[in-house]
């Protein structure tokens, strides 16, 4: 007698709930890029979305709490001069946002606690390499103001935004990079390229560990870094069928596993949960999201279920476990981007009968502190995140990390007009300062200045000498109304006038006025 025995997991009943269509966010204008982007940031405070611009490119960001139908004049975040391809909040700094675009800049901004006034188009730096369309941008995991943007130039470079200065500029892609993902700690890199390999890279130096085929398909890949330490990735077959693979680091020729799914020509986003070893796999285009569980048993991913939706979708966004709601047993939520404008937030919860902080769901969970600085990252120290407990809700930091921009001068290239000046944030304690240094004024720029100076003082003379002049012709007509009348006989006094000028003598000649 045969039976089957079934797994044991606390995630194999996971379900997608739909919050209500009020509860959600509608009539977004979302970017028709054709760019393999999720298109979608979010976190406990705020919704990102890359959305349609006339004359350059833009973002909305949302307040949470402002859900429902967003009005067509909602203020944008719109100082880039090229479509945005990919944007990524600080995992450190909930108000801290970075953008990458097609005008090849890297901008990253300050949004004030409770949204957006007015479009906002000063950035508080502006990160300069790259001389192809940047779109990639990635933030480090523990160390503070560390950044990671990759271009169509096949350069990748990591920034020290505190500084506005290129840390370590990598040059060993041969093609476009696809996808970057951190390893926990931040020590390594794994990136996937089109020239269909994976790489995993040493930050620090640019030096790469280990580089194998990944997928022998043309199309794109992704690969990202799980928690204990292995490799997922998602691509496409020689039949340009997709699938998924896991790999261990040490052994990148030879999968643990591969499995093969379907036929769509999507770009499929793994989005990973490390508290709970939950992959979504989310196709650009799909009407699903599926889910699986990697443990340490064969098959090692485990098929959970399939989230389905009749509406294909544009783009995804995962919210941080910080911004999950404890209570009803939510492990996930998943933020759906619509071709029609709307924006479906999918709550993935584990059924559980009592409404008791459940430990076992909820480990501790990376929290918004950087374990360390950008200066001790780059100096050779790693560390892993700094964890927090969600058994009292989340609760933001009270004193936030200063991030302060001290861009140094440089005389080759002039400073643009939105680099200039100080951004202070309005909330949550928060400052981002930008303390521009001189710097030397050319030759051009000083001649220049002299012959505005010598106009406008010669304005001033022309100025003085009609008043004079004025004043003159006042004296003369109250004298001339003060004399006495003149006999008829008498005939009136006459007025010598210069031949040369045409005026009294006392008036003042011409090339004084």
């Amino acid at each position: 007698m045969s039976f089957r025995v079934v797994r044991s997991s606390k995630f194999r009943h996971v379900y997608g709930q739909p919050l209500k269509r009020e509860q959600c966010f509608d009539n977004i204008r979302v970017s028709k890029s054709s760019w393999d982007s999720t298109f979608c940031a979010v976190n406990p405070k705020f919704l990102a979305i890359i959305v349609e611009s006339a004359g350059g490119g833009a973002f909305v960001v949302l307040p949470l709490n402002k859900v429902g139908r967003i009005p067509p004049d909602y203020p944008l975040v719109g100082g880039h001069k090229g479509p945005v391809l990919d944007i990524a909040w600080c995992p450190h700094n909930d108000n801290v946002i970075a953008s990458g675009s097609e005008d090849c800049v890297v901008k990253v901004w300050q949004i004030p606690d409770h949204g957006l006034g007015r479009t906002l188009t000063e950035s508080v730096v502006d990160l300069q390499y790259h001389q192809r369309r940047v779109g990639l941008v990635l933030w480090h995991p523990t160390a503070l103001n560390i950044l990671l943007t990759a271009g169509s130039d096949n350069q990748v470079v990591i920034w020290n935004v505190g500084t506005g200065e290129p840390l370590v500029e990598m040059d060993c892609h041969p093609d476009l990079v696809y996808s970057a993902c951190w390893n926990w700690d931040g020590s390594q890199l794994v990136t996937t390229c089109r020239d269909k390999k994976i790489r995993i890279i040493e930050p620090r130096t640019g030096r790469i560990m280990v580089e194998s085929i990944s997928h022998e398909g043309s199309k794109g890949t992704r690969a990202i870094y799980l928690k204990n330490g292995l490799i997922f990735t998602t691509g496409f077959s020689k039949m340009s069928e997709r699938q998924y693979s896991l790999r261990s680091p040490d052994n990148l020729e030879e999968p643990i596993v591969t499995v093969e799914l379907d036929t769509s020509n999507g770009v499929m986003f793994p989005l990973y949960d490390p508290d709970t070893n939950l992959v979504y796999l989310c196709g650009k285009g799909d009407s699903v999201v599926r889910y699986f569980e990697v443990t340490a048993e064969p098959p090692f991913v485990h098929y959970i279920n399939t989230f389905q939706t009749p509406d294909p979708q544009r783009g995804i966004g995962i919210m941080p476990k910080r911004g999950c709601d404890v209570k009803s047993c939510e492990v996930t939520r998943l933020f759906r981007l619509n071709n029609s404008g709307y924006c479906q937030i999918i709550s993935m919860t584990v059924p559980r009968k009592s409404e008791l902080f459940q430990e076992d769901l909820y480990p501790d969970t990376p929290g918004d502190e950087p374990a360390i600085t950008a200066e001790e990252w780059i100096g050779g120290k790693d560390a892993e995140p700094v964890m927090i407990s969600l058994k009292d809700g989340y609760n933001s930091s009270v004193k936030k990390n200063e991030l302060k921009v001290k861009k140094k001068a440089n005389i080759l290239t002039k400073r643009s007009a939105g680099g200039s000046g100080s951004s202070h944030a309005s909330g949550g304690g928060s400052e981002l300062e930008d303390e521009p240094e001189d710097e030397p004024i050319s030759l051009a720029q000083s001649v220049s200045s002299m012959k505005i100076l010598e106009d406008m003082q010669d304005e001033i003379r022309k100025l003085k000498a009609m008043i004079v002049k004025h004043e003159r012709r006042i004296r003369v007509l109250e004298q001339a109304d003060a004399r006495p009348a003149l006999p008829v006989s008498e005939p009136p006094p006459t007025i010598t006038v210069n031949n040369n000028t045409g005026h009294p003598p006392e008036d003042m000649a011409p090339d004084e006025v």
